[in-house]
């Protein structure tokens, strides 16, 4: 099994509301950052040439849910894994760790397309990609989130 790929990630000043805690709209940022750093890592992009067409990833679903505040300062590792590997879809799940406790979770659903006319076509994963996020897929975990 693969490990969780991450990053660590200061929060900066303009991040925060006027307590000095991370805008939860942020953490929507640091979960594509996060995302697009585990693209690279492969050897990928998450926009990119696919023979002669292109292929993207947008995002059909997204959630994050909150278990304590991030401040000015504060050092977050995001902790990114590949929950689910479909045909055309991968499901990532990215935790938000400080000081070695988890203070929010978020998952993403983004689907594989080909980029048309200003419009996005579900395609299937090609096969290169494919082998390579089926590589970093992790299981379902049971424990239970704070």
């Amino acid at each position: 099994m693969a490990a969780d790929f991450s990053i660590t990630r200061r929060v900066q000043f303009a991040e925060t509301d006027l307590a000095g805690v991370l805008h939860f709209a942020n953490y929507f940022r640091y979960m594509e950052e996060v995302e697009h750093a585990f693209w690279r890592s492969m050897g990928l992009c998450v926009i990119s040439p696919d023979g002669d067409r292109t292929i993207s990833w947008p995002r059909v679903a997204v959630a994050c849910e909150y278990f304590a505040p991030a401040h000015f300062e504060n050092e977050l590792d995001l902790r990114f894994r590949v929950m689910h590997v479909g045909s055309r879809s991968v499901g990532y799940e990215i935790e938000f760790v400080r000081d070695g406790q988890p203070i929010a979770v978020g998952k993403v659903t983004a689907v594989c397309c080909e980029m048309k006319e200003s419009r996005f076509d579900p395609t299937e994963i090609p096969t290169a990609i494919r082998t390579k996020l089926l590589a970093a897929h992790q299981p379902a975990q049971s424990e239970p989130r704070p």
